[in-house]
């Protein structure tokens, strides 16, 4: 089946209790073993509940893995996988990466006794010299949040796999409609599905996919031990969000391709950082291994960051707030929000500069959108 279909049917066949079209929201927390020794298919709900299992399947179909995992937050996915690794194990992780991805990778496996390395995987040399006796996985994210470089992801994969070292891609920003790691030998996709899988603003889940059994039975044992799988009210959501993120994502791609072309003609605009313009470095990458380009994409003002406040604060259309990836358009100021947990020197070094701003373009008419900025950049 085509993408489109797999959204609205994938693990989601109508419910064989009352023939129910929507998937119930299972909201218990146990269920009646069958008889002594003989449990059902579900027996207790953080090992695994209908409404989860309906949406671990339909985002497995939609990255074509066979293995999908629903988490009670993007974070709770990224600490579940990496609960693996331990001391005497080695991590890459690319150097420009989500501010709480970099948090958790420092506190959480340095702190464990586990090295992480960071590492501008666009250089391969660079990330084959990094590479050890030890080194277990490596940790990708492209589109990078939120300086929008590109990796490339088979080529990465194909070093990785040289070594025998676990490949992992945050494909939150183009959700599985515009970009599918696993077909370029990815082994295991991340999403926050709070962003475009969800898409309205209303829910916090992260997922965990992949092809490879043996993943997919470490990543089910530590779910089911942490607790830290997603509830069914939230995966309802995800479920109801999902159906409609085909036709979504062409909204908030032809929308945020707009937007990036106008701003990049503005005299006030110093950069616009958005792979589906020609004056991308990697936009030849971005045609090869993507089909569209997401709805999220920075830009630098210029004259700074009070100039850059002064845009934050004039908006109207536009919510000054963290996240992305709903129906509405928001902006943020990475240096002071979203990546404030990377040290200032971290942020310096990678690119996320004061004047830097991203949006995360919504599905509104993307004129209301242009004089919404028109308006915003008069005080600028």
């Amino acid at each position: 089946m085509k993408f489109e279909t797999l959204a609205i049917h994938a693990g989601q066949g109508p419910d064989p209790a009352y023939g129910a079209v929507m998937t119930p929201i299972y909201q218990t927390s146990t269920f009646a073993f069958k008889g002594v020794n003989a449990p059902g298919p579900f027996d207790y709900s953080r090992s695994g509940n209908p409404t989860r299992k309906a949406l671990e399947d339909c985002l497995a179909a939609l990255e074509g893995g066979t293995h999908g995992f629903a988490f009670a937050t993007g974070q709770a996915a990224e600490a579940t996988f990496l609960s693996q690794f331990g001391p005497g194990d080695h991590l890459i992780a690319h150097d420009d990466i989500y501010g709480g991805t970099y948090r958790l990778l420092v506190n959480l496996l340095r702190e464990k006794g586990v090295p992480v390395d960071f590492v501008n995987l666009r250089d391969l040399d660079a990330f084959t010299r990094a590479i050890r006796v030890n080194t277990r996985a490596v940790w990708t994210e492209t589109p990078t949040n939120p300086l929008m470089n590109l990796l490339d992801l088979a080529a990465i994969a194909a070093v990785a796999k040289q070594h025998g070292i676990i490949t992992v891609c945050d494909n939150t920003f183009l959700s599985p409609y515009f970009q599918r790691p696993l077909d370029l030998g990815i082994d295991v996709v991340l999403h926050s599905t709070t962003k475009y899988i969800n898409g309205h603003s209303d829910v916090v889940g992260g997922a965990l996919i992949t092809r490879d059994p043996a993943l997919a039975e470490r990543i089910g044992f530590y779910q089911n031990a942490m607790g830290t799988c997603a509830g069914p009210q939230d995966c309802f959501l995800v479920l109801r969000g999902v159906k409609t993120l085909a036709v979504r994502m062409d909204a908030h791609n032809r929308n945020a391709l707009g937007l990036a072309r106008w701003l990049e003609a503005h005299p006030k605009v110093d950069r616009v950082l958005h792979p589906g313009l020609e004056s991308h470095p990697q936009h030849a990458l971005a045609r090869r291994q993507m089909t569209g380009c997401g709805g999220t994409f920075s830009f630098r003002v210029k004259g700074g960051q009070e100039e850059a406040f002064r845009l934050l604060s004039s908006v109207k259309l536009f919510t000054l707030a963290e996240s992305l990836g709903g129906v509405e358009s928001l902006i943020e100021h990475p240096w002071t929000m979203t990546h404030v947990s990377m040290p200032e020197a971290v942020r310096a070094a990678v690119g996320i500069t004061d004047n830097l701003i991203r949006v995360s373009v919504g599905i509104e008419h993307l004129d209301d959108l242009i004089a919404d900025l028109e308006q915003a950049f008069a005080g600028v």
